[in-house]
């Protein structure tokens, strides 16, 4: 019987325990659940690849969602859970600090949200979350610190673009997707970048993908008051911050697909755009040419 109780108790705790176990714990992969991070009272989706080592640190990929969105949602949808049991990353998908609707926006300081309001001091700060969950995840030996990598669509994709600018020390590169920015839109010119709001500690490699026919976050410019300048203006701009030398040449890499940017960048950060001639507002990311980009670059 006592034999009997310390296998229940056993399995109990198993079937029980916390999920900073699960996250790299043998024997799990494949699996997608739900994490604590930390003090926050804020948990992230993740999902480990199958053939994962947890012995062995293991690179990192955050997706966001897009504004009114969940981390569920665009982790079913982006199919980077697919991309990551081919190549053996882990992804985590967040939800981000401000409810609206039924989903979440980002809270990028001094730029409105879909609601046309500005964040304040009250609202959850998505940079600390970010981050606290990396050392989170970290802790559990099984994710490689120098190797975290982050990529979001729309909403999503300006706030991993925020993060470029203010966390390079915890990125190693970014990924928007119908989203890059630069730093907020100049208060006295909107069609430009405001060079003061996007100072990062280090070169940021930066691959955005784009539709040419989006009409929510315009490659042209416009749209609303957190976009502005054009897609353009924006990969000028990293290309400036990581003392890029080179303009690439255009180039068609898919029947549909053409792709922009800048070589011969300081610390191997070049500034690549993959642009979908018709693409809207959608994931218009090659998750495969993603990760060739992200696999090749470490903090």
């Amino acid at each position: 019987m006592a034999r009997l109780l310390s296998l229940l108790v056993a399995a109990l705790t198993l079937a029980w325990a916390p999920a900073a176990f699960a996250a790299c714990g043998p024997g799990q992969p494949g699996s997608t659940f739900r994490f604590p991070v930390a003090d926050t009272g804020r948990s992230l989706v993740v999902h480990l690849p199958r053939g994962l080592d947890a012995a062995r640190p293991t690179p990192l990929v955050f997706v966001l969602h897009g504004s009114g969105g969940t981390g569920e949602a665009i982790l079913r949808d982006s199919r980077l859970a697919d991309t990551a049991d081919r190549h053996g990353f882990i992804v985590v998908a967040p939800d981000a600090g401000i409810p609206v609707e039924r989903g979440f926006v980002w809270n990028i300081p001094g730029v409105p949200t879909i609601t046309g309001e500005v964040p304040g001091a009250a609202d959850a700060d998505d940079v600390a979350y970010l981050t606290s969950a990396i050392d989170a995840l970290a802790t559990q030996g099984c994710v490689d610190p120098a190797r975290v990598y982050v990529t979001g669509l729309s909403g999503g994709g300006r706030m991993a673009s925020w993060l470029g600018c203010v966390a390079a020390d915890r990125f190693a590169a970014i990924a928007p997707v119908v989203g890059l920015r630069a730093g907020n839109p100049d208060a006295h010119d909107p069609a430009r970048p405001d060079p003061t709001t996007c100072t990062p500690s280090r070169p940021m490699p930066v691959m955005a993908f784009a539709g040419d026919a989006d009409t929510v976050n315009p490659i042209q410019g416009g749209g609303a008051g957190y976009w502005s300048y054009t897609m353009h203006a924006a990969e000028q701009r990293w290309a400036q911050i990581n003392g890029c030398a080179t303009v690439r040449p255009t180039r068609w890499v898919a029947p549909n697909v053409y792709e922009e940017g800048y070589a011969a960048c300081r610390a191997d950060a070049d500034v690549l755009a993959h642009v979908t001639r018709d693409g809207g507002h959608s994931w218009v990311a090659d998750n495969e040419a993603m990760w060739a980009f992200f696999s090749t670059r470490s903090r």
